[in-house]
């Protein structure tokens, strides 16, 4: 077996490839040694100690390094433990959390949309769906819905680019452009 690594935008996050699906349907973004707790893979790479972020996504792992943290020390630590883990096949997640895919409780920050906004709503989650999550996937992220209000979309970037340094111009310049161009009632992208 062989793992591709890709750089992405966020010079602290690198993008790995093992060739073979990783999440059979959906995302999974753990930003602390607990939330990796669900997933064995994730858990030994945050037990390395110098690993803050891993996410899953279809076809890959995006780990984000510490500050101050040498990628050519770490990444043979990390493409290692992928290396143990899909050739060993051992599962993703503990327990019955199969899919691994999670979805924060409503009330975690998603605005409210309102009813009378149900045909922009859903001209803006298929943009989302069919332009933007393509292209946040191939940087090693994902990029979720979080409500339209006002004008207002709210979105939450993960993995590699949560806390990117270019995330900012990736949804003012670029995503909010977008949005606007196709649905006029967009005024503004902010991260939820």
């Amino acid at each position: 077996m062989f793992i591709e690594t890709e750089t992405t935008p966020n010079p602290a996050t690198l993008k790995f490839l093992p060739g073979q699906a990783v999440m059979p349907a959906g995302t999974r973004d753990f930003a602390s040694p607990e939330e990796a707790e669900a997933s064995p893979l994730a858990a030994t790479l945050f037990d390395t100690g110098e690993v803050t972020g891993v996410f899953f996504g279809g076809d890959f792992v995006s780990v984000t390094a510490a500050p101050g943290v040498d990628w050519s020390a770490l990444k043979p630590q990390v493409v290692a433990i992928l290396l143990d883990h899909f050739v060993s096949q051992a599962p993703l997640f503990t327990g019955g959390d199969a899919s691994g895919f999670a979805v924060p409780a409503e009330d975690e920050g998603d605005v409210e949309d309102d009813p009378a906004d149900a045909d922009v709503v859903a001209q803006i989650k298929d943009l989302i769906e069919t332009r933007v999550r393509p292209a946040v996937a191939g940087d090693g992220g994902d990029i979720r819905y979080r409500g339209f209000r006002d004008g207002v979309v709210y979105l939450i970037m993960q993995g590699a680019c949560a806390g990117c340094p270019s995330s900012t111009a990736t949804l003012k310049h670029g995503i909010e452009s977008l949005l606007k161009h196709y649905v006029p009632e967009v005024s503004e992208v902010r991260a939820a």
